[in-house]
């Protein structure tokens, strides 16, 4: 059994900042990458930064230079800090995370609860 339970996310004034967290238990042999994704109303989920274990960071483009992402892998944790935030990145966050819980199986992706991320004046 492997849990991802979220931490952070609220309201927040334009050009503010939040910090959110991650954090993966249970059975778990490696992680290949942990990230967040996010889904706003009426919308598709999309990518918002994934990071490797070796912590090669990917972001979207529209979050380059606001977010930074960051990696403990001694705990299994993953932290977004979001920077500059604005109208538009309101969204339900969800942590992601792509990992081996059998040595003779590969990757298996599982989701956090999610958490929801208000930016408003």
């Amino acid at each position: 059994q492997v849990h991802l339970v979220q931490s952070g996310g609220g309201l927040v004034q334009p050009g503010g900042s939040l910090r959110l967290s991650c954090a993966a238990s249970g059975s778990i042999v490696s992680i290949n990458t942990m990230g967040w994704y996010r889904q706003a109303p009426g919308k598709q989920r999309e990518l918002v930064a994934v990071i490797t274990s070796g912590g090669g960071p990917n972001y979207a483009d529209s979050v380059k230079g606001r977010f930074t992402i960051s990696r403990d892998n001694a705990k299994n944790t993953v932290y977004p800090q979001m920077n500059s935030l604005q109208p538009e990145d309101t969204a339900l966050y969800y942590c992601n995370a792509l990992l081996k819980i059998r040595v003779t199986l590969g990757p298996i992706n599982y989701w956090g609860q999610g958490t929801q991320v208000t930016v408003s004046s």
